[in-house]
């Protein structure tokens, strides 16, 4: 099975979307789509997440978002960065594909490859 976090307002992700299906249609794979803006991920989901992704919890978010300075997180520790993310799921970086309990940031979409083999 293939997750990914997707954000289909962000060409990044439509194209990380795109490499993914082809991907799962190839090998007969399962593709479960995740529109995370309309469905926030829990702490225990974003914790799970980084564990996947093999990277600090500062990996996962968009500094460059309004609420990124409004929350001032710019020396925030991960337990706060994971409250921030709930709470603000336009902070979660995007894409993000899960396939074999790991996972890769799709920016670019290009960096897929590395998780995306057999």
């Amino acid at each position: 099975m293939i997750t990914i976090y997707h954000n289909p307002r962000c060409s990044k992700s439509r194209a990380a979307l795109l490499l993914s299906e082809q991907f799962a249609a190839a090998r007969h794979l399962p593709l479960t789509v995740v529109d995370y803006q309309k469905t926030p991920l829990t702490l225990a989901q974003l914790h799970t997440l980084q564990q996947q992704l093999g990277q600090p919890v500062r990996a996962m978010v968009r500094d460059n978002e309004d609420e990124y300075a409004a929350l001032q997180l710019q020396q925030a520790g991960d337990a706060a960065l994971l409250q921030a993310l709930a709470a603000h799921p336009n902070l979660l970086q995007r894409p993000i594909v899960v396939y074999q309990d790991r996972a890769q940031i799709g920016r670019p979409p290009e960096a897929l490859h590395a998780l995306l083999k057999d």
